[in-house]
């Protein structure tokens, strides 16, 4: 990244206990250098030993990473980011609406067969991933499952995670597939819901693409 991107991914970064003088040991690495090499491995979509010389040794790299996420800071870093971009677009920090679909994708031919589904609406034998994006087409909420799990079931988990969350969310857009049980599920989190149907909303349909709908096989 540059060091502009640097300057305010740094900022945005949790603190090592080291630092604020909790304990625990000192970093050897340059959290920047592993970020770096992070983002080179989802770009790339490639094995965690394919790592480049360039970067850290890949097990350090993996480690960082386990550690991280493990301990929640991947999902708190990705969050402050997001509440920046949304800042900066004058929106506030908090999203009040949200979209909502799945897709299914052939799996790699590394995914295991206890992992994958077959999903007979779309004629996919693989994993679904029902994503949650904000009308800016920013990240809220992602799961994967495999093709054969509904929408519908899917959906309450992840409505689960966006209630203890994004509490402020009134409106949202999904389709047909994500209707009747999810409605009572949300009720009692002191929710209100207005549906809409994102096959016809030119809105609902731009954030899903934004989102990242669309990815290659390697995804799957």
């Amino acid at each position: 990244m540059t060091d502009a991107e640097w300057a305010i991914a740094r900022d945005a970064m949790p603190v090592p206990a080291w630092l604020e003088g909790r304990g625990g040991r000192p970093e050897g690495y340059c959290h920047r250098q592993l970020v770096d090499a992070v983002r080179y491995l989802v770009a790339g979509g490639i094995a965690w030993r394919a790592v480049p010389a360039d970067f850290p040794a890949w097990g350090r790299v993996y480690a960082f990473f386990r550690r991280w996420r493990g301990k929640g800071l991947v999902v708190e870093f990705h969050d402050r980011l997001r509440d920046r971009v949304r800042q900066s677009a004058g929106r506030g920090p908090e999203p009040t609406a949200e979209i909502i679909d799945a897709q299914s994708v052939k799996g790699a031919t590394s995914a295991s067969a206890t992992s994958r589904g077959f999903d007979g609406g779309k004629n996919v034998n693989g994993r679904k991933r029902h994503i949650v994006v904000d009308t800016l087409g920013l990240l809220l909420a992602v799961l994967v499952t495999a093709a054969s799990v509904t929408d519908r079931g899917a959906g309450q988990t992840l409505w689960a995670r966006l209630r203890e969350r994004h509490w402020r969310i009134s409106l949202v857009w999904a389709d047909g597939g994500y209707t009747g049980c999810l409605v009572s599920p949300a009720t009692p989190g002191g929710l209100r819901w207005r549906w809409s149907n994102a096959a016809t909303s030119p809105r609902a349909s731009w954030c899903c693409r934004k989102g990242g709908w669309w990815r290659g096989r390697s995804r799957g």
